[in-house]
């Protein structure tokens, strides 16, 4: 079954600056061993424009949970939450079996 690890991202202190950061999160998450897809997406606003709970989703797709798994123990890895922890804005990351 296919495994999902997804990051959601909470609302950051600067937009810009995180947004500066999160192209090189998005390089190096695709350089994870065993990723087969990487669905990025921006979180709307709600319909009055305040800001919902989350500004960013980070979708990584494996075959398993194994090859997730071994994929977060590799330097890639370190270097993608370093890079994410490096932006001030905090963050949940969540594996998951993929149904549909």
């Amino acid at each position: 079954m296919p495994t999902r690890i997804t990051f959601v991202v909470d609302n950051p202190v600067d937009v810009q600056a995180f947004e500066n950061t999160y192209e090189n999160v998005l390089n190096t998450a695709r350089t994870l061993p065993g990723l087969q897809r990487l669905e990025s997406a921006r979180v709307w606003p709600k319909e009055d424009g305040t800001p919902t709970p989350a500004h960013r989703t980070l979708d990584l797709y494996f075959g398993g949970y194994q090859d997730a798994s071994a994929a977060v123990t590799t330097a890639p890895a370190g270097e993608l939450f370093q890079l994410l922890v490096s932006t001030g804005t905090p963050f949940t990351a969540l594996f998951s079996d993929v149904e549909e």
